[in-house]
């Protein structure tokens, strides 16, 4: 009787090499599409595919170390972002860190919270640490950076910097036309606070549209949000201004998701139902604007779609592509729930 062979024992460290003998490759050809490098444009899908399928079946690991040396290069870049667990900024670090994830980079992250020392102070930490590029999340740059960037969302045109841009005037048209449309005429609105990013653009815009649609935009109805807070609170004492002020309004466009809901909260406590008495559109449709009490009406940014975008711009921007784009624009979509309705037929919201 034959001795049975016992099963060749899988090897501790999957090789670059040995994927490169299970498909009759040379492992610069294999590094080559593992690596996406610009080189492996020209090689056939059907061979990117066949090299993928081996690497998966043989559970191949990339060496980090040895990349980093071979190449003289990190695989980090920074996220310099205003609050890390805000629902904007979590949203936009999650597009960026799936993105990164897929490429086989890192990512190291510090919060900025509207001051321009640390920005200073934490950019040239990031540099010390051998990131390659940077990331800015909510903050308005006043130039460009030591290395190659992407601004989510971007509002000046630096050297070296690929804007994320949100269009405005489209938002703040589909907003106020669906307001409009629904037979509110006495509109309430929330600034966003000076230091944030979208703030100005997001105003002129709404000014802009509200002029073309003949809507007035009243002073008396007007408040501008100069807190930095990322819950609720944000809208909550801003909205009991507008009660306040006793001058009646049947609807209220918040600068962004979290205001509206701290205003709703604040109509409920004074008695105002959402949307009978007053109806309440956000901005950017953060995870809870679905499940809020009613289902909040916004303006949809796709927040982790634009991560996504940032970090595949930065890759392209530090991997040496000569057509970057100086911008990359973002459609926004206005998703209509229960927080908006018909004004009530005799008179606005009062306090």
């Amino acid at each position: 009787m034959g001795q049975v062979r016992k099963p060749r024992p899988k090897p501790a460290v999957v090789t670059l090499k040995m994927v490169a003998q299970q498909v009759g490759l040379t492992p610069g050809t294999v590094s080559a599409v593992l690596n996406d490098a610009p080189s492996a444009h020209s090689i056939p899908q059907s061979t990117k595919n066949r090299i993928h399928a081996a690497a998966k079946a043989l559970d191949y690991r990339p060496n980090f170390f040895a990349r980093s040396l071979r190449n003289k290069r990190t695989y980090m870049i920074g996220v310099i972002a205003e609050e890390i667990g805000d629902s904007y900024g979590s949203l936009v670090i999650s597009g960026i860190e799936e993105y990164l994830r897929e490429k086989d980079y890192f990512f190291l992250t510090v919060v900025h919270r509207h001051n321009p020392e640390l920005l200073n102070r934490y950019s040239q930490l990031l540099m010390q640490r051998g990131v390659e590029g940077f990331i800015t999340v909510d903050m308005k740059l006043t130039g460009a950076l030591l290395l190659p960037t992407v601004a989510v969302p971007g509002h000046q045109n630096f050297p070296g910097v690929t804007n994320i841009v949100l269009d405005h005037q489209h938002a703040a048209r589909s907003a106020l036309h669906h307001l409009l449309q629904l037979g509110h005429k006495d509109i309430a609105f929330m600034k966003g606070q000076s230091f944030s990013s979208d703030s100005e653009d997001r105003w002129q815009a709404i000014c802009q549209v509200a002029e073309d649609l003949k809507i007035k935009i009243r002073p008396e109805l007007t408040v501008q949000i100069d807190i930095d807070d990322p819950t609720p609170q944000l809208g909550y004492p801003f909205a009991k201004q507008l009660l306040e002020r006793k001058v009646p309004f049947t609807a209220l466009f918040a600068y962004n998701d979290i205001s509206a809901l701290g205003a709703i909260r604040a109509f409920q406590e004074a008695g105002l139902r959402v949307p009978q008495d007053v109806s309440v559109i956000g901005f950017d449709d953060i995870q809870g604007a679905a499940f809020s009490n009613p289902g909040l009406t916004t303006v949809r940014q796709p927040l982790a779609d634009m991560g996504r975008l940032a970090a595949q711009a930065l890759l392209s921007r530090i991997e040496g592509a000569t057509d970057c784009p100086a911008e990359i624009p973002i459609e926004p979509e206005l998703v209509v729930r229960q927080s908006t309705a018909p004004p009530p037929p005799l008179s606005g919201a009062r306090s």
